[in-house]
């Protein structure tokens, strides 16, 4: 008798995996409704929603300090103004593009928002003056909280039927 020995070698594709079967039109659309996409805009309005909240509670707390309030709403648009205009991006220009192409339009746009966010961030203290650091650096962290809660929302409907 003469076992075969599995191999050894990471980069050997297995030969005995078979390959998953195409999906059916009616598989991808009961997967689509089971995990539907979360929209560039609704993660955009939620940021906006989630900063002025931060800057609302950022002033109760210090007293109705409006440097304080200009600090968080300056925070909050560090993170809701980049991710606007790559929102704007996507819409008119990456969904026109091939597939192939739009990644590395996706890569691009991301890194331009990383980019944006930063020369942002860097100008703070000149823009908003006298800048409350701790007030926009809550800001800024709770409203890049946004992601994980509209990952968590998604496909929830809102209850406001009549």
């Amino acid at each position: 008798m003469n076992p075969t020995v599995p191999s050894i070698d990471p980069w050997k594709d297995e030969q005995d995996v078979p390959s998953a079967a195409p999906m059916t039109r009616a598989e991808v659309q009961s997967l689509l409704l089971r995990k539907p996409q979360v929209s560039v805009w609704r993660v955009v309005a939620l940021q906006a929603v989630v900063g002025l909240a931060v800057a609302l509670v950022s002033g109760f707390f210090a007293a109705g300090k409006l440097s304080v309030v200009w600090s968080a709403l300056y925070g909050a648009a560090i993170i809701a103004v980049p991710s606007a205009l790559f929102a704007l991006s996507i819409q008119l220009w990456l969904s026109k593009l091939k597939p192939g192409v739009a990644v590395y339009g996706f890569a691009l746009g991301e890194l331009l928002k990383i980019g944006l966010t930063i020369v942002l961030l860097f100008f703070a203290p000149r823009i908003v003056q006298p800048l409350s650091w701790a007030a926009m650096l809550i800001a800024v962290v709770v409203t890049l909280q946004v992601y994980w809660v509209a990952l968590i929302l998604r496909g929830k409907k809102s209850s406001c039927a009549a």
